[in-house]
């Protein structure tokens, strides 16, 4: 290559550095980079040359050629020349020192070869250098900022001259006047002293190991005063942190008595700086510097300094650290070293100081101060290890201090204290205490907040973070087992530490466990030594009222249920065995369980059980008395948590039963009662329920306790309750009369309750001697109360009494002369009770004690009995929906959502309750009638909520009615016709709950029913059980769901309905048609046609009324379903007037109205009048014109095409029929008529528009095409053509077929999917089509020529023996008029390659008759009949005989080269794919051979083409034609690499195969490096890349002794003006070939 050519290149490259895109700007210098190294020297002169010759540059420029330089230099040093090395030195200096301003980048740039020349030619570059660095002169900045960064880059090398470079360096200090000057002065010195520190500490490795630190004392020294003096006070903060830094690294290197002497000032000065600068982290990396300098030489005067020093580090390590920014984080950090080494000397001064600090309130100061705290105990152990007394005692002012913040620093240092054993000094306790107190803590934030600010500590993640500590304390420091267990279990039972109950728990079994596998003595406490420890008696209480909520404070339930385990022989001797074998069942249980799922009445029985069964086993009553004791002494612990003191006071309830000591039951009843606060309603109920418990043993003394609390002052209105209560503040006393009476209600409901749950748990055997004499006697005086508390307690009293007498008279008779009575007052509060608004339990407590009233004997009357249902019913179902919230009154709060659920929920179940027990007493038809009359008027309610409760209810009813059946005559079920017309329709509801309930309501019916005649309990009627699935059916409110459960269900109701019943029923159903909810009018519809149709004999004479009702109402009605019915009906008509109502059907206006429509639909459902009816149309569509062609304006002339009505009613209408699915049969007998037909009614159809209707002009006019699409479509549908119809959804080809622009690709498209998934089909279909292609209306020519070209491209064309048939008529439309069936035809012809190849060379003459003309058409104004020839041809060729096509292959090859380069992306990829084709015929020849090497480089450079077919294109004809190019390696090459399902890489294939066109074609590269550089003015950006890339490629790998082949000129020409295309990929493609020139 000659000189100039590089030469050029290197400088197009170098004009190009700053290039506005930034990716070609890093290709241009890697280029050079690339050049660079091949030829340093050469490259390294031009860069050299262009800096000289432009001395104008612009900086940025001269920026990029210096960093390109010294990239050269650092890779490729050791080839360049040493004059070279010269002039580069000499160039850089220059420009670096050619401003006297500082221009920071462009300087920077030429310092930076200067260093990395310095790194080989230290000696050279010195010598440049010093001749700048006069004595007497001050420097250029750079001269000394480059000698600063050599010597960090070449340490051994620098060091021998920093002696003499100080030397010259300290007179020009004196000299610096600017603040850029003395920061690189600065800088300097604190390079230099750390290059000298480096090489003393590494002396072995030192090329002069006599050096000694004292050789550059005195320098350093003199350096150090004009530094410290003078430098150090400037106003520039970077100048006075560079300073700072210097004079840190200066220390090491002074003389003793010299750092000695400046360290009273130094230290001082340093200090001011923190104030003066933001940036802190230098000022402490020097000050650290200084005080470990002193610290080695044994300085005397640094102690004169600590209270300074201290003061200003601690508040350097009290500053908030953001761990994010690197720089504060370092600063902490060196701090916290500053200590480290301060303590190592001076640790008296230091812990005194710092202990002091923690006395500072302030939050930051004193976390700072606990920071260091928590270093020292770290770093210096030793060293704390004799004051840690002192320690431990100053901890505990900041454990006092309330900020999270602090406490989280605390808490890090109690971690460090108990690794190095301060937990076990006396006081180490409070520590402890700390800990758990911060495990307590509760959340600052409620869920799914956030915390305001990043920095700040929640009261979540100090929690978190005291519960692992005390984890780890527990697992990880093994010498304080002893100082944790037991005293842990002190912070158990205090309710303050309650949150901290799970990590208390965990550690206590952690350490429990422990003790006791290894049997250390330990583990057994002593109760009576460790003072502060509660008794057994109140952890176990304390334990199993944690386990009863085992999912409050973060789910302490299984840790409390575990610990007591591991403490059972701690709590009784006795306790182990049973609890080893009963806790771990509850745990498990627990463990799979949710706070939702785990059922809390059932667990608290479990509980309950529990507590029964281990106090049995333990046979301890003194134990046992105890326990109740302290359990009931413990009940003001849960004054704030009234759901575990109401557990508790069961739990005493459960103890009292095993508690044999009657003064010790009597005194604990006595307390509960006295202690209790009966304001809370819960908290009555739990007292209520531990008497009640109480009672079961101790029955006599339980009524006496009652007896007596009831006659005391507690009920008489005067202040005495208070001393009663023992409260006290005197001040009670002057509440007001009101507030009295008030608590004396409260307390009056308390006892009302103990007594009925005194009646429930007492012994049955013992109880109803009581119930008149001792309990009713005491609660009845209380009924005319309007107290709400007294009146709800009354109501719960009244049903536990009532229940509790039902359970007794199973075993005995007892007739309850009270009922009525009581029943009457129950109905009276109901009553009182506003009926839009549920805000209280009364209504549900009512009617569950009524419930329990009402089967006790004597029987109700039957007046009674409908008041009672009518009073109850009426005020459920009345009430607002439960989703309604009542506006907010002054006396109430508004409740809950969940509340208010649960009281409804509670309300609904009480008055089910209520119906099964009336029914009870008389389970017949009329008992069911007696309630159901209640219910029925609900069922019909506008309201959803209404009817939804009125169904549910019948459904439980009936349920019950049936479940308790007892059928002891043959009798008739008389009401079930009437039932059924009731809530059959409601199958449909339009409320989703509704329909299900009424399901089950017909379900159970029709099952009583079944037994009424007879049937056994256990008969299965396979009818009646096929309801059950139709409920998941009706869960989908799709009309067509409900229409089949609907039907499913009436046929069902059919089969099992006595015919006497069948009028009954269709009355009521016609009633049902005017139901409140349209959807019941549906159902009621289907359910009446369904029925007519199976069991209708009897009612013939009603079908004409319902058919003319039907007819009429058709119009409005617009249920769906309805519509349905009312068509069946209309068809009946139809069958018998079908010549009628197809006339009218025509001739009503188009657009068809949906009645028009349906009544089509309906036409399908019967097979013989559909046939009669397609049959009619066909003859229809084949005779009358398609469309009109109509003048679009007088004035602007132009036709458009316009359908002709009858044609197109008939095409809506064929639609609408073969939408019915009763037309399949139909439709599949004359398919191959009705698909031609449509066929081509839809090519007629394409782009005609539709009549207009001056009647009816607000409709929407029909898309014509649209419609023959439609009924094409629902025909295949109807011919169960799936896989036909899933292809063309998938190809979106009905889209396509209906518009002007895509028809043809549609019918393409519909061709195909036949020809793959329907073909037997076809020769019928071909048969019917044939006609057509001779029709006088051209759309129809291309619709058939369309379907029968793409047929051809299918092998089933010759199985079905049609292929002479279609190739005959694609030869005839060649002749066509029409351009567009030419192209078809052409196409068609191209096809049969593919269909049938086996078929070409039968048709070969013709075949290549017909592409070449087409190829040569004149009259194609888009080429689209020169593509389809070319497209045809290639596939053709893969099968015509060699014989065929010999002669014909260098004039076809010669006709498709021009449009190897077309701008249509078709027929560039068409004329690729043929050339392909041809090669096989070529092979051998070498004009052939010769035409593919014309072509190669075109085909490789549209690898990159932008469209992805050509790509595609290129890589198939490349791969075929590899044989014929003549070289075995690029054939491999093409076949292994040109797939075009496979990526490519591009670079790497052209890389490779420029190799190999260098070895096998040598005489060939002059026209290939010309054929390339034809393609840099290609029109394609992505072309002209390629080439760029093929070129850099070719010359990287052509070797040196061809280059001579190459024009080099043409191709730098052409890679220089390629630098300069507008699209940056080609620039950077161009930059990265230029790179290959060596």
């Amino acid at each position: 290559m000659e000189e100039t050519d590089v030469e050029q290149v290197t400088l197009a490259l170098l004009d190009a550095a700053t290039d506005k895109d930034l990716e070609v700007q890093e290709q241009v210098r890697k280029s050079i980079l690339t050049l660079g190294k091949q030829q340093p020297d050469k490259v390294l002169a031009m860069c050299q040359d262009y800096l000289l010759k432009h001395a104008k540059l612009m900086v940025t420029h001269r920026v990029v050629i210096l960093q390109t330089i010294e990239l050269i230099i650092e890779c490729r040093i050791e080839k360049v020349s040493y004059p070279r090395i010269k002039s580069i030195i000499s160039l850089a200096s220059d420009e670096m020192t050619r401003s006297k301003e500082v221009i920071p980048d462009w300087q920077q740039a030429a310092s930076n070869i200067l260093v990395a020349v310095g790194n080989k030619h230290i000696n050279e570059i010195m010598e440049e250098i010093l001749s700048k660095f006069q004595p007497g002169l001050l420097p250029h900045f750079f001269i000394v900022q480059t000698l600063a960064n050599l010597s960090n880059a070449n340490v051994y090398g620098m060091v021998p001259f920093l002696n003499a470079i100080l030397g010259t360096m300290l007179p020009m200090l004196s000299m610096a006047k600017q603040d850029n000057m003395k920061w690189v002065f600065s800088s300097a010195l604190c390079h230099f002293s750390e290059s000298i520190q480096e090489y003393l500490a590494n002396l072995d490795k030192a090329p002069d190991p006599t050096v000694r630190k004292d050789t550059f004392s005195s320098e350093i020294s003199t350096a150090f005063d004009i530094l410290f003096n003078s430098w150090l006070q400037s106003r520039e903060s970077k100048l006075r942190l560079t300073v700072a830094e210097a004079l840190g690294s200066m220390c090491h290197l002074m003389a003793s008595d010299k750092l000695e002497e400046n360290i009273p000032k130094l230290i001082p000065a340093m200090l001011s700086l923190y104030k003066k600068n933001n940036e802190h982290y230098i000022i402490s990396k020097s000050l650290c510097q200084v005080i470990d300098a002193s610290i080695n030489m044994g300085s005397r005067v640094l102690e004169t300094q600590l209270d300074s020093l201290l003061n200003a580090l601690h508040h350097q390590v009290s500053a908030p650290v953001d761990y994010n920014n690197l720089p504060t984080a370092k600063n902490h950090n060196e701090a916290l070293r500053c200590f480290s080494l301060l303590a190592n000397s001076f640790p008296d001064r230091l812990v005194l100081f710092v202990l002091q600090k923690l006395e500072n309130g302030n939050e930051r100061s004193r976390a700072g101060s606990l920071g260091v705290l928590r270093h020292l105990l770290n770093s210096t152990a030793s060293i704390m290890e004799s004051r840690k007394l002192l320690i431990l005692a100053s901890i505990r002012q900041p454990m006092a201090d309330h900020s999270n913040k602090v406490k989280k620093r605390v808490v890090q240092v109690i971690s460090a204290m108990a690794h190095h054993g301060y937990l076990e000094l006396e006081g180490g306790e409070l520590l402890v205490r700390f800990i758990v107190q911060n495990c307590a803590l509760h959340d600052t934030y409620q869920r799914g907040e956030k915390p305001s600010e990043p920095e700040e500590v929640t009261n979540e993640s100090l929690r978190k973070m005291c519960d692992n500590t005390l984890h780890l304390l527990t697992t990880t420091v093994g010498r304080l087992a002893d100082v944790l267990w037991p005293k842990l279990l002190y912070y158990l039972t205090q309710s303050q530490y309650s949150n901290a109950t799970t990590p208390l728990c965990k550690s206590l079994i952690d350490l429990g466990n422990k003790k006791k596998n290894n049997q250390e003595p330990s583990f057994k406490i002593d109760f009576a030594q460790e003072v502060n420890l509660p008794s057994p008696q109140t952890l176990m209480a304390r334990l199993l009222v944690n386990a009863a909520f085992p999912f409050n404070h973060r789910n302490h339930g299984a840790p409390s249920l575990s610990l007591l385990q591991v403490l059972s022989v701690n709590v009784h001797p006795n306790a182990e065995i049973l609890w080893e074998k009963e806790i771990p069942p509850l745990i498990s249980l627990l463990e799979e369980s949710t706070a939702e799922s785990l059922n809390k009445k059932i667990w608290i029985e479990k509980l309950l059980k529990f507590l029964s069964k281990t106090l049995a086993t333990l046979d301890d009553d003194k134990w046992v008395c105890q326990l109740a004791a302290e359990a009931t002494r413990y009940l003001s612990t849960y004054n704030n948590a009234l759901e575990e003191k109401s557990f508790l006071y069961r739990f005493i309830g459960v103890t009292l039963q095993q508690c044999f000591n009657k003064e010790v039951v009597k005194k604990q009843l006595q307390e509960i009662l006295l202690a209790a606060r009966h304001n809370d309603a819960i908290e009555r109920e739990g007292v209520a329920m531990g008497i009640g418990l109480c009672a079961n043993s101790h029955l006599e003394g339980t009524l006496a306790k009652l007896d007596e609390f009831g006659k005391s002052d507690a009920f008489k209105k005067s202040p005495s309750i208070f001393n009663l209560l023992k409260l006290p503040d005197v001040s009670f006393v002057s509440f007001s009369e009101d507030r009295n009476d008030v608590e004396v209600e409260k307390v009056k409901s308390t006892l009302i309750l103990c007594y009925g749950q005194v009646a429930l748990n007492a012994p049955p055997e013992k109880i109803l001697n009581r119930i008149d004499q001792d309990i009713l006697r005491c609660i009845s005086k209380h009924f005319s109360t309007k107290d709400l508390t007294m009146k709800l307690s009354l109501i719960q009293s009244v049903g536990l009494i009532a229940k509790a007498i039902r359970e007794c008279v199973k075993k005995q008779g007892y007739f309850f002369s009270r009922k009525q009575e009581l029943i009457t007052v129950m109905l009276d509060f109901i009553k009182a009770e506003p009926a839009d608004l549920l805000r209280t339990p009364v209504r549900h407590l009512v009617m569950t004690a009524c419930a329990n009233l009402v089967p006790l004997d004597p029987a109700m009357g039957e007046n009674d009995t409908f008041d009672l249902l009518k009073v109850c019913v009426n005020s459920v179902f009345s009430l607002p929906p439960e989703t309604h919230t009542p506006e907010k009154t002054k006396e109430e709060e508004i409740m809950e959502p969940e509340q208010r659920k649960a009281l409804y929920r509670n309300t609904l179940a009480a008055l089910q309750q209520l119906l099964e027990s009336v029914l009870a007493k008389d389970p017949t038809p009329d008992g069911l009638q007696t309630v159901f009359k209640h219910i029925e008027p609900w069922l019909s309610s506008g309201q959803d909520h209404e009817r939804q409760r009125a169904v549910t209810a019948t459904a439980n009813i009936l349920t019950y009615y049936m479940d308790n059946l007892t059928v002891k005559n043959m009798v008739s079920f008389h009401n079930l016709g009437a039932l059924l017309g009731r809530l059959s329709p409601r199958c449909s509801d339009p409320h989703p709950p509704v329909r299900p309930a009424a399901v089950d309501c017909i379900y159970t019916l029709l099952y009583i029913q079944l037994r009424y005649e007879g049937f056994s309990l256990d008969h299965k009627d396979e009818a009646v059980d096929s309801l059950i699935p139709l409920k998941d059916q009706l869960e989908n409110p799709d009309h067509s769901a409900l229409y089949k459960a609907c039907s499913d269900l009436t046929k069902v109701m059919s089969k099992r309905l006595p015919q006497q019943q069948m009028t009954t029923l269709v009355f009521m159903l016609f009633e049902g048609l005017v139901d409140s909810q349209t959807n019941c009018c549906r159902a009621s519809s289907v359910i009446l046609n369904t029925l007519l149709k199976s069991r209708g004999g009897g009612l013939q004479e009603l079908v004409p009324e319902m058919l003319e009702v039907l007819h009429v109402r058709l119009q409005s009605i617009t249920e769906e379903q309805v519509r349905v019915a009312a068509c069946q009906t209309v068809l009946i008509l139809a069958s018998q007037h079908l010549q009628t109502v197809v006339n009218t059907l025509v001739n009503q206006p188009l657009p068809f109205d949906s009645w028009t429509c349906e009544m089509w639909m309906a036409l399908g459902a019967d097979p013989i009048v559909a046939n009669e009816i397609i049959e009619i149309v066909i003859e229809k569509l084949t005779i009358l014109a398609p469309y009109v062609d109509k003048k679009e304006s007088m004035i602007r002339g132009g036709t458009t095409k316009v359908a002709t009505s009858q044609p197109l009613a008939m095409t809506c209408g064929l639609k609408e029929l073969l939408l019915n699915g009763h037309s399949q049969e139909v439709a599949v007998s004359l398919f191959p008529q009705l698909f031609s037909c449509l066929t081509v009614r839809l090519g007629a159809s394409v782009g005609v528009s539709a009549p207009k209707d001056n009647n009816n002009k607000q409709a929407a006019p029909t898309h014509v095409a649209g419609v023959a699409a439609d009924a094409l479509r629902i025909l295949l549908a109807r011919a169960q053509l799936d896989e036909v119809m899933k292809r063309l959804d998938e190809d979106k080809a009905w889209e396509a077929i209906k518009e002007p622009n895509t028809h043809i690709a549609g019918v393409t498209l519909l061709a195909r999917a036949m020809s793959k998934h329907a073909g037997p089909r076809l020769p019928a279909i071909v048969e019917c089509l044939c006609p057509s292609l001779n029709n006088i209306y051209e759309s129809q020519r291309i619709t058939v020529t369309a379907f029968f070209s793409e047929l051809l491209n299918h092998h089933v064309a010759t199985e079905l023996m049609l292929i002479d048939v279609l190739m005959n008529n694609m030869m005839e439309r060649i002749s066509e008029p029409s351009c567009t069936v030419r192209m078809l035809a052409v196409r068609g012809l191209g096809n049969i390659a593919v269909g049938s190849p086996e078929k070409v060379n039968k048709y070969a003459k013709e075949l290549l008759a017909a592409m070449s003309s087409g190829m040569e058409e004149k009259d194609d104004p888009g080429k689209l009949i020169t593509l389809e020839a070319m497209s045809g041809l290639s596939k053709v060729l893969l099968y015509l005989d060699k014989k065929n096509v010999h002669l014909l292959v260098v004039y076809i090859f010669m006709r498709i080269k021009p449009f190897l380069e077309s701008e249509n992306d078709e027929i560039r990829c068409a004329s690729i794919y043929l050339m392909g084709n041809l090669s096989k015929f070529g092979s051998g020849e070498p004009v052939f051979k010769d035409q593919i090497h014309n072509v190669l480089v075109s085909l490789l450079l549209h690898l990159v083409d932008p469209n992805p077919q050509v790509v595609k294109a290129c890589k198939y004809a490349m791969r075929v034609c590899a044989p014929v190019v003549g070289s075995e390696q690029i054939t491999t090459m093409f076949q292994n690499h040109l797939h075009e399902d496979k990526s490519l890489h591009y670079g790497e294939f052209i890389n490779d195969l420029t190799k190999y066109l260098i070895q096998d074609f040598p005489g060939m590269l002059n026209f290939y490096h010309i054929s390339v550089t034809q393609f840099f003015k290609s029109n394609w950006p992505e072309v002209r890349a390629g080439a760029a890339m093929f070129i850099g490629f070719l010359l990287g790998n052509l070797p040196e002794e061809q280059l001579s082949h190459l024009n080099m000129g043409t191709i730098t020409k052409g890679l220089v003006m390629l630098l300069q295309d507008p699209d940056p990929v080609v620039r950077a493609k161009a930059a990265e070939a230029m790179g290959h020139f060596h």
